[in-house]
């Protein structure tokens, strides 16, 4: 295996394609599973029960599949799930699940994990999600498609943040974030749609139209949580991307930043 450094070590149990690339330094434990042309750049330590997909770029000083830190954890054979194309970048920290949940973390594919991002155990990553330095996931958190959070966003145990959602920076999330839904301040208020990153992500006027109407239904019109839901689901009958906004909301444990 011509692209694995002789500084790095390998268990012999951990099974990687042959075109993984290992930096120096880098340790891969037992039971860990790496696809093809996934990049390991040095100093990074992944263990397992940990399954990588292809094409990721997994930078310096990245800590993969270490044990959840959760005092319940005995020692269950938990396990994280990476998809493929992801960028994860310098200290990222993503944890294996607990036997109290899912028992699995997952990350899906095409996301860009910055710097010094935690992802705690349990949690589910969708696609294309963008998080910038030291965003943090506590346990059980989940993050649907396409959305982006700022640096030092703190997200609490067991909220869900919707589809093409934005975080501001610096915010602190204890309730679900609906899509298309802008967050930011202090206490965390919603600020509009994600206009600009609906366009370049190909939405039309009239979609945008709709969310933006969607938005002012749920959060300009006095109504009640529930009366704004039962609204949203008759435009969904004819405008999916509004449908969309009412399952999350059908979903919600937590209530939403409202």
């Amino acid at each position: 295996m011509s692209g694995i450094h002789p500084q790095s070590v390998i268990d012999p149990k951990a099974r990687l394609d042959s075109s993984v690339s290992v930096g120096p330094f880098s340790v891969i434990g037992a039971d860990v599973e790496i696809a093809a042309g996934t990049v390991i750049g040095p100093h990074v330590v992944i263990q397992g029960p940990t399954r990588i997909g292809r094409e990721n770029r997994i930078h310096p000083f990245a800590s993969i599949g270490g044990a959840p830190q959760d005092k319940k954890y005995a020692g269950e054979p938990t396990t994280l799930e990476i998809g493929d194309r992801n960028d994860i970048f310098e200290s990222v920290t993503l944890n294996r699940g607990t036997a109290q949940d899912k028992g699995t973390t997952k990350i899906g594919s095409d996301n860009w994990l910055m710097a010094y991002v935690h992802v705690a155990h349990d949690c589910v990553l969708g696609d294309n999600v963008i998080m910038a330095n030291n965003a943090t996931l506590a346990g059980h958190v989940d993050i649907e498609d396409w959305a982006i959070l700022g640096g030092f966003s703190k997200i609490h145990q067991f909220v869900r943040i919707g589809a093409h959602s934005f975080t501001g920076m610096n915010v602190d999330i204890t309730r679900d974030v609906p899509p298309y839904v802008m967050v930011s301040g202090t206490p965390v208020e919603p600020h509009g749609i994600n206009s600009e990153g609906l366009k370049r992500r190909g939405f039309t006027a009239d979609q945008l139209r709709n969310i933006k109407n969607a938005y002012k239904v749920l959060y300009r019109s006095d109504l009640r949580l529930e009366e704004a839901l039962q609204q949203l689901k008759i435009l969904g009958e004819t405008q999916p991307e509004v449908a969309l906004m009412a399952r999350f909301l059908e979903k919600s444990e937590r209530s939403i930043t409202r």
